[in-house]
């Protein structure tokens, strides 16, 4: 887990007053957790009438919606994989007829069939009300110009914010992904006050403006609300100290809803709260699958609580986090910061590690950059992990290469397996368009 201190609002935002909360944001713990049971249950009825999945699912474990008399009980329903969105292709999972689906998205389906969600003009003006209070959590107000740097299309990312910015009554500016230099322009023509993107791109963005002699301090920007991967708070302070904004953590995924399950409020910034009115959110053993207590460690389940199109039943992320009380919404439990995903694990000679492990060092070294990634090659019957980096373009080679022999010592030291580092040029490697590629394995199957 990360140690960085989290600073107090770097822009001079102010946290949302309690009077312009939603209703639900305002409940008690209990209040959550009663109304939560009582869409679980109609969660449930719908899902097993409609989509034939669940209701063989539930058959073969035995399992009926009567059975659900306690929040506890969701533990006795099966889990959803995405395999089994991929066996139900293209839309055997949705529980409207389809003259009722308002929308469709898709995954990019890069390794296989793509999950297909759809969205009624309900879930529509649903999910648009979560990104809107997941802004306004961020200090986003309405009559704020919001540049949308998501990536429209079959991805939910663009189009989720972009419904959200107009419900919040905010300004959108529907950018999309790339055109980098383009970005750089029209955020100094336009003058947003907030920038949704990756925290990856934000950082390319950063560096395409310091290539075009612009300081990316000062520019209008106040607040990145961040998603789509996961992010160290060491990435925060990088962020906010070299565009002088706050950085905030969006949580979605387009299985569950898209970006808005949950976000972190500019108060804390503690990890994102999770909207526990629409969702209902567990921690499991992912070898096991036994449920765990909050604040132990282990893979993000969800169960939507108010989905109609795509209700999804014990969902298995694959997202490494864990449950937390709530602060600046206590009724709402918030989550740790995604440190990775159980699929984005690098075991290497018996070291479990995470990109993220390594970002967290190599934001500590200030000869070296944030731009890095990690080549898995394999030697005989041995792994070997190379971390390629760039070096810093204002500092002298041989300083840079010193740092490179502290960063492997402190990857050896902290993480617990030898690896390579490799210096790099200023611009050699690629940059983020969106979300970014970290690991590139290079074993030979």
């Amino acid at each position: 887990m990360s140690t960085t201190t989290i600073s107090p609002t770097v822009s001079g935002l102010e946290p949302v007053s309690a009077a312009d909360l939603d209703p639900e944001e305002r409940m008690s713990r209990a209040e959550i957790e009663a109304l939560q049971l009582e869409r679980l249950r109609q969660t449930v009825r719908h899902a097993y009438a409609n989509v034939p999945l669940y209701t063989r699912k539930f058959d073969e474990a035995g399992v009926h919606p009567s059975d659900i008399r306690s929040l506890s009980d969701v533990a006795k329903l099966p889990f959803t994989t995405k395999a089994d969105l991929r066996e139900t292709y293209p839309f055997g999972m949705f529980a409207v007829p389809m003259e009722q689906v308002a929308r469709i998205h898709a995954s990019s389906g890069t390794t296989g069939r793509p999950t297909v969600v759809g969205y009624t003009t309900g879930d529509l003006e649903r999910w648009a009300t979560l990104v809107a209070r997941s802004l306004r959590a961020s200090g986003i107000r309405p009559g704020m110009k919001v540049h949308n740097a998501y990536g429209y299309g079959l991805f939910t990312g663009g189009l989720g914010a972009h419904a959200g910015i107009e419900k919040l009554g905010a300004t959108v500016i529907p950018m999309s992904g790339g055109q980098t230099a383009r970005q750089v322009q029209l955020i100094r023509d336009f003058e947003p006050d907030a920038i949704l993107c990756t925290p990856s791109y934000l950082l390319t963005i950063a560096d395409a403006m310091v290539a075009a002699g612009i300081d990316p301090r000062s520019t209008s920007l106040k607040v990145a609300v961040l998603g789509a991967e996961p992010w160290t708070n060491e990435m925060r302070h990088e962020l906010e100290q070299r565009l002088g904004i706050d950085a905030l953590d969006i949580y979605g995924l387009s299985e569950v809803m898209g970006p808005g399950v949950g976000n972190e409020c500019l108060e804390t910034k503690d990890g994102p709260h999770l909207w526990e009115d629409h969702f209902l959110p567990e921690v499991i053993d992912g070898d096991t699958g036994a449920v765990l207590s909050d604040g132990e460690l282990g893979e993000l389940v969800f169960t939507s609580l108010t989905k109609e199109a795509f209700p999804v039943i014990r969902y298995r992320t694959r997202d490494l986090t864990r449950l937390l009380p709530g602060t600046a919404r206590p009724g709402m439990r918030r989550m740790e910061k995604i440190t990775g995903r159980n699929d984005d694990m690098i075991i290497l000679r018996g070291v479990n590690l995470f990109p993220t492990q390594i970002e967290e060092l190599v934001l500590g070294i200030e000869q070296l950059t944030p731009h890095f990634i990690l080549e898995l090659t394999r030697t005989g019957t041995m792994d070997d992990l190379t971390v390629r980096i760039e070096r810093h373009p204002e500092l002298e080679v041989d300083v840079c290469e010193a740092a490179t022999v502290v960063l492997a010592g402190r990857i050896k030291e902290f993480i617990g397996s030898s690896v390579a580092v490799r210096l790099e040029e200023p611009g050699a490697l690629p940059r983020s368009e969106g979300k970014y590629q970290r690991v590139y394995d290079l074993r030979v199957k």
